[in-house]
């Protein structure tokens, strides 16, 4: 079962990078014929993402707009001996909000969600059943690449939504409570407060094995809640995430297994940031990059993304190291370190835009 070809663009993935990429063209580039294809019901992923405004350029704010749940003026960090307020105003960007922009940007025509994807290629997707979607290209933005070639860490979190009876008098986003312990190695807790009486936490360590008991964590997440005095809550929702913090391999290799001159955006082609392992800003910038394009060939569109994702590679090296860091300390020493530093240094190193002595004092955390 065949579908005519389509002029335009294919994008297989409705997670963060390929609901952002269709946001941007949709908005920058109504010219241009699009199908975005999800393999689960909701777009926009399962993760969400607080970014510093300062680390962000004028195009990325203007993009993020329309997926923005909520602002706040800065953040407050805990760890043993010390806290801290920043002031560097962030954003959150969540699944729910990413989902409800795609469904009211994109025309109806202009999506499918539960489609079970068994293939990708340049210029077309296959579907379980045998439907073929063709176009002028396509990009394959699915999670579930294989990691074989890299060396990875992995960044793990469960989180839960309160409803609480009464007001929890947090501010401010926590981006790091680590003054309870929790086990071996750098783990904390992170807080947003969403309103009022509704608290998302999140207990996240960072191991150097996949495996995550989600149960365990969710209930440290429960017993931090009570020790904070935020009792009777109701819990709304349920969140986990395990993302891979890339720390050296053959990026080369990993790029390839991805398809043979098949595009790739998100996790498929590489781009997620090291220290983070959230893919939100690479996808804000690789939206933009897309928007640009001029030839939507799936060659053309390989070789742009292939060549974008080998720089930020090459240029990672110093995040790569800090993720070294924290799984070889112990502890979070390293990103206690980090956040001590001074707030316009921070806003770089979330922005990428270290100079060469930054970059010297972020290797030299401890």
């Amino acid at each position: 079962m065949v579908r005519a070809r389509r002029s335009g663009l294919l994008i297989a993935g409705g997670g963060v990078a390929g609901s952002i990429a269709a946001l941007a063209l949709a908005r920058l580039r109504p010219d241009v014929p699009l199908m975005l294809i999800a393999e689960e019901e909701q777009f926009g992923g399962g993760r969400s993402a607080v970014l510093l405004d300062d680390a962000l350029g004028p195009e990325e704010r203007d993009l993020i707009l329309p997926v923005t749940e909520q602002s706040w003026e800065g953040f407050y960090t805990a760890f043993p001996g010390r806290s801290r307020k920043l002031k560097l105003p962030c954003q959150l960007l969540t699944p729910a909000r990413i989902d409800r922009a795609v469904r009211e940007t994109l025309r109806p025509d202009q999506y499918r969600q539960a489609a079970r994807i068994v293939a990708v290629r340049d210029s077309s997707v296959l579907l379980h059943g045998g439907e073929k979607i063709e176009a002028e290209g396509a990009i394959d933005a699915r999670d579930g690449a294989h990691l074989s070639t890299l060396e990875t860490g992995w960044r793990k979190a469960a989180a839960r939504t309160f409803r609480l009876p009464a007001p929890h008098r947090v501010d401010l986003p926590v981006a790091a409570d680590a003054t309870i312990s929790q086990s071996a190695g750098c783990a904390y807790f992170s807080l947003l407060p969403l309103d009022e009486n509704r608290l998302r936490i999140a207990a996240v360590e960072i191991d150097s094995a996949p495996g995550f008991d989600a149960d365990s964590a969710g209930a440290r997440v429960l017993d931090y809640a009570a020790r904070r005095g935020w009792k009777g809550g109701k819990i709304e929702a349920e969140e986990t995430d395990v993302a891979p913090l890339a720390l050296g391999g053959d990026f080369n290799a990993y790029w390839r297994l991805g398809g043979a001159r098949v595009a790739k955006l998100g996790l498929r082609g590489g781009f997620l940031h090291p220290a983070t392992g959230c893919q939100a800003p690479d996808a804000l910038r690789t939206a933009l990059l897309l928007a640009a394009q001029r030839d939507f060939s799936g060659a053309a569109l390989h070789d742009l993304f292939e060549a974008e994702a080998l720089a930020l590679w090459k240029k990672r090296d110093v995040y790569r190291g800090f993720s070294r860091l924290l799984l070889q300390a112990g502890s979070c020493g390293p990103l206690a370190g980090l956040y001590d530093l001074d707030p316009a240094l921070i806003a770089r190193f979330f922005g990428e835009t270290l100079g060469l002595l930054e970059r010297r004092k972020i290797a030299a955390l401890r």
